[in-house]
């Protein structure tokens, strides 16, 4: 998504409908909804594909935990169909499709309501963002993203798939953790990348500053604000799941959940300081152009200098009058002349002298 469509959303067209109305607000990708459904345990992994919503169905229950992975929740019409299938709130149906949530979570009592950013660094240098949903229940764990191509959960899928690791034999809490490290990992992919243009701007800025360069500080100011909106409200998210009473979340679970708010304050510090940082950069510039402007001047006033006592002489001597004393001196030319070079070189060096050039 290009950096300006981040910030602007057409919210305004969901003014006056009642609640629970589903109006999906954000970018619609240019293909239809998928849905992906993988089972597993610690013995066997089985997985299914719909290309529509009308091929899904509520799924039985198994003896391990169900993964309903959707992708494409411009589809109003199929996310109100799996909805109405598991008994989802209206309210949980109008964020989902409502792609510019702050960050939260909500306890609905048999399942959790999670919101969260993510982000992917892209081959630009910038990085892409979409809304991620999840849905908490006892054994299982629906996802719900917008549809950009790609996500940050083939090394999920590919431990499941292996049977690698914990998570095999762990719960649908485990399973959204590990879908949450993901998602916070990824930012600090983002953060290098961020850090990397902020070294280049920096370069940029100590050689030539111009007017590109204040066009990245700001573009690049947006985006770090962008960054902050992403990962503030994320920490209290995490915090609930850390310490709250949910009986969807397991005490053996928990110490995991407290090492990713640790990663999330990690990305909070790493934040704050490329704001600061480019807010000493947009200072920066703005000195820089200062001195810039500085330096034309005094250069041109010391050529104003200059020039005053000459431009006096000359005056004086280009009087209209009839008997100036000097009219008839043979050599009172090249005197004059002598003269104004003089009082320039005597003025440079004076200049000189106390450092003004």
């Amino acid at each position: 998504m290009p950096p300006n469509h981040r910030f602007t959303h057409k919210r305004s067209i969901k003014s006056g409908l009642p609640p629970g109305s589903l109006v999906h607000i954000g970018k619609s990708p240019d293909k239809a909804i998928q849905i992906s459904v993988m089972v597993y345990n610690s013995d066997a992994v089985d997985e299914h594909q719909y290309h529509q919503a009308a091929q899904y169905r509520q799924l039985s229950r198994s003896n391990g935990v169900t993964w309903i992975n959707i992708e494409g929740v411009h589809d109003v019409e199929a996310i109100r169909h799996i909805g109405e299938c598991h008994t989802f709130h209206p309210l949980v149906l109008e964020d989902i499709v409502n792609t510019v949530q702050r960050p939260k979570i909500e306890d609905y009592g048999d399942y959790l309501f999670i919101v969260l950013r993510m982000l992917r660094p892209t081959d630009q240098g910038d990085f892409s963002s979409e809304q991620l949903s999840l849905i908490l229940g006892p054994d299982y764990l629906f996802t719900f993203q917008e549809g950009i191509k790609g996500d940050v959960f083939d090394g999920v899928r590919g431990r499941i798939r292996s049977g690698k690791g914990k998570i095999c034999g762990m719960g649908s809490d485990y399973l959204a953790y590990a879908l949450i490290d993901a998602v916070v990992d990824s930012y600090f992919s983002v953060l290098e990348n961020f850090g990397e243009r902020i070294v280049d701007v920096e370069e940029q800025l100590a050689l030539t500053p111009n007017h590109s360069s204040l066009q990245l500080i700001i573009g690049m100011k947006k985006e770090v604000i962008f960054l902050r909106k992403s990962v503030w409200p994320l920490r209290e998210a995490i915090s609930f799941l850390e310490r709250g009473d949910s009986e969807l979340l397991h005490d053996s679970t928990r110490l995991y959940f407290r090492d990713v708010y640790d990663h999330t304050v990690q990305v909070i510090d790493t934040v704050e300081t490329y704001r600061d940082l480019l807010s000493g950069m947009l200072d920066l510039y703005l000195s820089s152009i200062s001195n810039r402007t500085n330096e034309v001047m005094k250069f041109l006033t010391v050529i104003g200098t200059i020039f005053m006592p000459l431009t006096f002489l000359v005056g004086v001597y280009g009087m209209n009058f009839k008997h100036l004393p000097e009219l008839e001196w043979y050599n009172g030319y090249f005197a004059l002349w002598g003269l104004m070079i003089a009082i320039s070189l005597l003025m440079v060096l004076y200049f000189k002298k106390r450092r003004w050039l």
